[in-house]
């Protein structure tokens, strides 16, 4: 029996010997924290704007809500594909800060913000020009589209202020000074907060505007951020030490390394938006309580994964750093590390969400049939969250800092169409099935894309050479 007893400890014991360097180590959980809070932090605070928003509006009215939750699907076409290209920086970013090549570094902040403005010009064009017919893609509600409309011809110049501030961020996180973005977000929310109540309600004043109020308070509040950023990043940033001139000076040899890391970033997250917004158009399609349900719902879901979304950057960073000083093999391991600790942090966040579902919902002057519809959806969120937070953190976090953005591409591009898409028409449009299946359906690539990225980093096939400046 004694000799049972001991044959059981040491089979303990080598088990524990080979999970335990996967677990991760108080160094490694340090470094994550320092760069993933401040991120969780700053948003949280955008979440935050979002989520005054959607209160303020919601003492309108169902219009008001689907009105602006619309017109900022077309919004965030743009934003996500601003974190495309400042994603596909900061793997280059943080692989050159590892190596201590701050010329590249230069060059590669460069070319990202003349990506930035170019697109930001061209999205504001098409607002400015074309603001009713954009929004009739997403609803064919004729109140819906004329208060969209209203909101979007207010945010012709946010997007640059967006996406200009969106990629600093980045860069900054990327050589660890993720607390400043914080500071100025911070700045940024309490502006919007006060903009809102002033335009949406006519306070001190000011003209009752409620769904231009909104975009308007947003933009003056990006403005303000927008400005605090770039000010510090030209002025007072002492270690990239950017200026007007590395902005203006020859990045050409770069460009090719840029693109082919950065392209297949900003064609999958870009084509992720587009997949987003066709979900959206189904949702317009299936009826304004279903947007009004998802817009609340997708608060509270954001409220439950920002966390994540910090540890997603900080493993993209962090893996960067790693690979840029030569360790691959710490790479690998510190990336299953991540991912265990992602889906832990996805079951805490579906518990949570099934705990507030009730409390949230009762906090919005909505109909019987939308309540019941946001349930519905809080319960497929709750399902889905364990599997989005393990992709999310393995796609946007692990594998991108290893330069595997092509492998990305795919996935992201063939599970959202070939997939959630179809599956998404199928259920809401054609069988009309109820609100959770639809909603399960819509994000199947969840749970498909999961399994697909676990395998690759499996295989250790993502880690992937990135070249510097000549």
């Amino acid at each position: 029996m004694a000799e049972n007893g001991q044959g059981y400890q040491s089979s303990i014991k080598m088990t524990w010997n080979r999970i335990q360097p996967y677990l991760g180590t108080g160094d490694f959980y340090g470094r994550m924290f320092r760069i993933a809070l401040p991120i969780a932090l700053q948003s949280l605070i955008q979440i935050g704007v979002n989520m005054m928003d959607t209160v303020m509006l919601g003492s309108l009215g169902e219009t008001a809500i689907s009105a602006s939750a619309l017109a900022n699907q077309f919004i965030t076409i743009y934003h996500i594909a601003c974190m495309g290209i400042g994603m596909g920086a900061s793997v280059m970013v943080s692989r050159y800060w590892g190596r201590k090549d701050v010329a590249s570094l230069k060059k590669s902040v460069t070319i990202m913000l003349r990506l930035c403005i170019i697109i930001g010009v061209a999205f504001s064009a098409a607002t400015a020009c074309l603001p009713a017919q954009i929004i009739r893609i997403y609803s064919p509600d004729a109140a819906v589209i004329t208060a969209g409309a209203s909101y979007l011809r207010w945010s012709v110049l946010t997007y640059l202020l967006l996406g200009i501030s969106l990629d600093l961020t980045l860069v900054l996180r990327s050589v660890g000074k993720a607390v400043v973005p914080l500071i100025c977000s911070s700045i940024g929310f309490l502006s919007n907060l006060f903009f809102n109540w002033v335009f949406i309600f006519g306070k001190l004043g000011a003209p009752r505007m409620e769904v231009a109020g909104a975009a308007l308070g947003t933009l003056l509040s990006r403005l303000i951020e927008c400005t605090l950023i770039v000010l510090y990043f030209w002025k007072y940033e002492t270690d990239i030490r950017y200026t007007i001139r590395d902005f203006c000076s020859g990045c050409g040899d770069l460009v090719r390394e840029y693109m082919k890391i950065c392209i297949p970033v900003l064609i999958s997250d870009s084509l992720l938006a587009v997949g987003n917004s066709a979900i959206a158009v189904i949702m317009g399609h299936i009826g304004a309580s279903f947007v009004a349900a998802n817009s609340i719902t997708s608060v509270t879901q954001q409220l439950t994964t920002v966390l994540t979304q910090g540890i997603a950057q900080a493993g993209c960073i962090e893996t960067g750093h790693t690979l840029g000083e030569g360790d691959r093999e710490r790479a690998q391991r510190e990336g299953y590390t991540f991912i265990l600790f992602a889906a832990f942090l996805g079951a805490v966040g579906a518990v949570i969400i099934l705990l507030i579902k009730q409390p949230v919902i009762g906090m919005y002057n909505i109909t019987e049939s939308t309540r019941a519809t946001a349930g519905q959806l809080m319960n497929a969120i709750a399902l889905i969250l364990i599997f989005q937070s393990t992709n999310s953190v393995l796609t946007k976090g692990v594998l991108r800092g290893g330069g595997d953005t092509r492998f990305l591409m795919l996935g992201d591009v063939l599970f959202l169409w070939a997939a959630s898409v179809p599956l998404g028409i199928v259920s809401g449009l054609v069988f009309h099935w109820s609100a959770f299946w639809i909603y399960f359906f819509m994000k199947i690539d969840q749970i498909i894309k999961c399994v697909w990225c676990v395998w690759r980093l499996h295989s250790g096939k993502w880690i992937r050479a990135i070249q510097s400046s000549k």
